[in-house]
């Protein structure tokens, strides 16, 4: 039997773990254990709610305030008794959060191998995002197994120094979700009119105080046209809040939601006709339900929304944002331009692609057959990415 053990404490984090929780339960020579750090509490087991997934343990670890490296303290404490209970073959983390980054880290120390979920996105600014490029790259460079979204992330994991594990390019997990609960009947439209939907999201660390200002700004001046409406799911983060809040209370056109669960914001970004957002989960989204995006940030880990012609990177400057939206919405051409969909990050069959890699990988290890890796070796993938199968049921 094959143990695996994921760590993992976001809303992020859940919806694309939910989908590889699924696969490992219908592979009978897999023993699969979910346990949540608390990072998130409720909005975690929320988001795993809607895949019909349960956490198999929770460590509890939320504390407002809490500092980064009170957590990551934390969080090795809780992931050492994790891992004597379960003993795992593999411990999984996804992306780059302060929960995968402490678990790796004592998952390490422990000599555990690592598997990590969405290897390889590198933004080439340490302090853009922060933690998270650090996370990221001290994840890889602990992992034995980097499961890596796009060819061009598993290029960056071959030239990158101290990466030792095996790479596989997988697809992200991200959209094994959307595909799935898009898949759904349709439920009721949340805001039916005859104006054009704006969807903005805001929420990055790196953009609270005068980015967020940006954006508000921006987004104030859109208001005034007569032809849109703009919904803005507030992030429960208090400073985000307060912002948002602070700024656009009040203005015509604007709904001020709290933050919708994962099913309403799939069904509210299909029915978009544009989105604006710093998020890095909505950049792989967006894409597959061909929705033009404008990036609300600086920089972006993943390039190839960019390249695929979907998405724009604006920044938090109210007038770039602006004339970018505006260049969106005036001309019918540049939106039929970005509004294709196209698939990135693969199709919606990442999680098995992630079980078959580790189920060879362990099947050499217990043969005695797995030679030591060298940097950035690539494990064998049974079809080319472009070629990924179409979203399989996963409820």
């Amino acid at each position: 039997m094959l143990r695996l053990l994921t760590i993992a404490g976001t809303r992020p984090e859940a919806i694309k773990l939910a989908p590889l929780a699924l696969a490992a339960a219908a592979r009978p020579g897999i023993d699969h254990r979910l346990v949540a750090t608390g990072q998130h509490g409720a909005l975690f087991h929320d988001a795993l709610a809607a895949f019909h997934v349960a956490a198999d343990a929770d460590m509890r670890l939320l504390v407002q305030g809490q500092s980064i490296e009170a957590l990551a303290a934390l969080v090795g404490e809780g992931v050492a008794r994790a891992i004597a209970d379960v003993r795992p073959h593999v411990l999984l983390v996804q992306g780059d959060t302060t929960s995968a980054w402490a678990a790796a880290r004592a998952a390490y120390a422990l000599g555990v191998p690592v598997g990590h979920i969405e290897a390889g996105l590198r933004s080439g600014d340490m302090a853009s995002p922060w933690p998270e490029e650090r996370n990221r790259v001290e994840i890889d460079a602990l992992a034995t197994l980097l499961f890596a979204p796009t060819h061009g992330a598993a290029a960056n994991l071959a030239g990158e120094p101290g990466i030792a594990g095996e790479v596989a390019v997988t697809g992200n997990t991200g959209i094994d979700a959307l595909l799935a609960i898009h898949a759904r009947p349709p439920a009721p439209a949340i805001r039916p009119g005859a104006r054009r939907l704006i969807l903005a999201t805001t929420h990055r660390r790196e953009n609270i105080g005068a980015g967020i200002a940006g954006i508000c700004a921006a987004l104030r001046a859109l208001a005034r046209r007569p032809d849109v409406d703009i919904v803005l799911p507030v992030h429960p983060n208090p400073a985000v809040q307060a912002q948002i809040l602070a700024a656009l209370s009040g203005c015509a056109r604007i709904d001020l939601p709290p933050a919708l669960d994962y099913p309403a914001m799939v069904r509210l970004m299909a029915r978009a006709h544009l989105i604006l957002s710093d998020s890095g989960g909505v950049q792989e989204e967006a894409p597959a339900l061909g929705v033009p995006l404008l990036v609300l940030r600086e920089n972006s880990e993943r390039p190839e929304v960019l390249e695929s012609g979907n998405a724009r990177l604006v920044g938090t400057d109210p007038a770039r944002i602006l004339a970018a939206a505006e260049a969106i919405l005036d001309d019918p051409a540049a939106h039929a331009a970005m509004a294709r969909p196209a698939f990135p990050y693969g199709r919606g069959d990442a999680a098995e692609r992630i079980l078959d890699a580790i189920e060879d990988w362990h099947a050499a290890r217990s043969a005695g057959a797995l030679a030591v890796a060298t940097p950035a070796s690539t494990l064998a993938i049974a079809r080319p990415l472009a070629q990924g199968s179409a979203a399989k049921g996963q409820e």
